[in-house]
């Protein structure tokens, strides 16, 4: 990227203005909020988005030509266990990953970056997200009962602002293929020594060629890797319309990850995704009953990006020697974890079982 000297490093703390103790982001209020004497500080800008946010030029970034005023270096913290990359407060020296709950001792490596240019704020508080976590923990039958338990102590989850990145491009995509029309045709079969009549369906195939277009806008890929994909995707849909011009004010209280998915990786997985999209479009074009597709030639242009970083409430706990990591979408609520299983409930619910099949063959006999 640009090698223009970086400014002084940003500081993320936000002292307030009456007593000096830290503010932190308020969900509810979408406001900063003393913990310690209560004052209040609105923000300068509505944190529900509304405004259009600034893409970068992908080719640009790739060639290192972005401006200067994009870049920034944040002090971050590699868990040994998980290799996630977490910002820190310079005054903490210890703390738990809050992705796998191993102890790190926080050191003094700094991330050079683009910088995020959105945010979507927190639209919920830890309370919120802990009662979701315990009504979808509850829901889980088979999971044990001291792992409930624990949980529900109130163990402190971790509000985490997740790095992504937004793809836009336009794509025309040349194809060939053929298209299938179905008939049906009856033929006389012997069944028993006598005939019937029964009718197939058949496909007529024949070539096509075309051509499709689509714009994409904020094609969403992940720039993480501290988190399984499984529950990334879980966590899914997002309102990226919510997003807000990125402040650190938003980051007060919460923690950041860093992205570990550079730009370039992030556009393949984006380019698979808009790969899965023009298919469809494709065979909606080719039409008939039936579609194959040959071949697709697909050019893409016009590539623009963001930073952006999305709210995950996150609880890891170490149980009987086991780590297990909850995360719940911080916009919408939907909760995604680790589905642990008691071999005892799963034993009586067998047998439970069992006794039940043969209570039924038993009154079955006796009829």
């Amino acid at each position: 990227m640009d090698t223009a000297p970086q400014e002084a490093e940003e500081t993320h703390r936000f002292p307030c203005e009456q007593c000096g103790a830290d503010y932190r982001f308020a969900p509810a209020e979408g406001a900063l909020i003393c913990d310690h004497c209560g004052h209040q500080k609105d923000l300068t800008e509505s944190p529900w988005g509304g405004s259009a946010l600034k893409e970068l030029d992908f080719l640009s970034a790739l060639r290192e030509q972005l401006p200067a005023a994009e870049m920034e270096v944040t002090r971050v913290s590699s868990c040994p266990n998980c290799a996630a990359q977490v910002e820190f407060d310079p005054s903490v020296h210890a703390l738990e990953c809050p992705f796998c709950a191993t102890p790190v001792v926080a050191d003094t490596g700094e991330n050079r970056h683009i910088k995020p240019k959105g945010v979507l704020p927190f639209q919920f508080d830890e309370r919120a997200a802990h009662t979701a976590m315990e009504d979808w923990l509850g829901g889980l039958w088979f999971a044990p009962n001291g792992l409930k338990e624990y949980a529900r102590k109130g163990r402190k989850m971790d509000g985490i602002y997740v790095p992504y990145w937004t793809y836009d491009a336009q794509t025309h995509s040349q194809y060939t293929g053929q298209r299938g029309t179905e008939y049906t045709v009856s033929r006389t079969v012997m069944v028993d020594g006598k005939p019937q009549v029964r009718t197939e369906i058949r496909v007529r195939w024949s070539n096509v060629r075309g051509r499709v277009q689509r714009f994409f806008d904020d094609v969403l890929v992940l720039a993480s890797k501290s988190l399984p994909r499984k529950y990334t995707e879980g966590l899914e849909p997002w309102d990226l319309s919510q997003l807000a011009p990125y402040q650190p004010k938003y980051l007060a209280g919460f923690r950041a990850e860093a992205y570990t998915i550079d730009l370039e990786p992030g556009f393949a997985d984006a380019s698979r995704k808009m790969d899965r999209v023009i298919e469809r479009d494709i065979k909606f074009d080719i039409g008939g009953d039936r579609q194959r597709i040959s071949s697709v030639d697909t050019d893409v242009s016009a590539v623009t990006f963001k930073h952006v970083l999305l709210p995950v409430w996150m609880a890891a706990y170490k149980y009987r020697g086991q780590s297990y990591r909850f995360v719940v979408n911080g916009q919408s609520g939907r909760v995604q974890g680790e589905r642990p299983y008691s071999a005892w409930k799963i034993a009586g619910a067998v047998v439970l079982g069992l006794i039940v099949a043969a209570g039924v063959a038993y009154l079955a006999s006796q009829s």
